[in-house]
């Protein structure tokens, strides 16, 4: 389906200059979009703002993914035992492995000082 839209200049040309990559970019956006709503960490930008609150150990260890996060994993995770990843799909899944190893370090050294406290 081709679709015409007016963009902002500046957005345009950074779009020209991904042309290649503009239905990732798509992608991409629209999930941060439609999860924006929930509560819980669905980017590694939401855990690095989290994290830079300076949260206490409790609020650290109670952090979970949002709702849509969890689904859009487990989606990914049926579709890789059923019929494999495109590759736009490993590279959000290699996003989401991320996100996940951040939390986890997160979460032990807040297990760490919550036990010193």
């Amino acid at each position: 389906m081709q679709v015409t839209i007016d963009l902002p200049e500046n957005l345009a040309v950074r779009l020209r200059t991904n042309k290649q990559d503009i239905t990732e970019i798509f992608e991409a956006g629209l999930r941060e979009f439609e999860a924006s709503s929930s509560v819980g960490y669905k980017s590694i930008a939401d855990v690095l703002e989290f994290l830079a609150s300076l949260p206490t150990p409790r609020e650290i260890l109670d952090l979970r993914p949002s709702k849509e996060l969890q689904a859009e994993i487990e989606r990914l995770l049926q579709k890789n035992r059923t019929e494999g990843l495109s590759e736009a799909e490993e590279r959000t899944w290699e996003s989401y492995e991320f996100i996940e190893h951040l939390v986890r370090k997160a979460k032990a050294k807040a297990s760490q000082l919550k036990e010193q406290l």
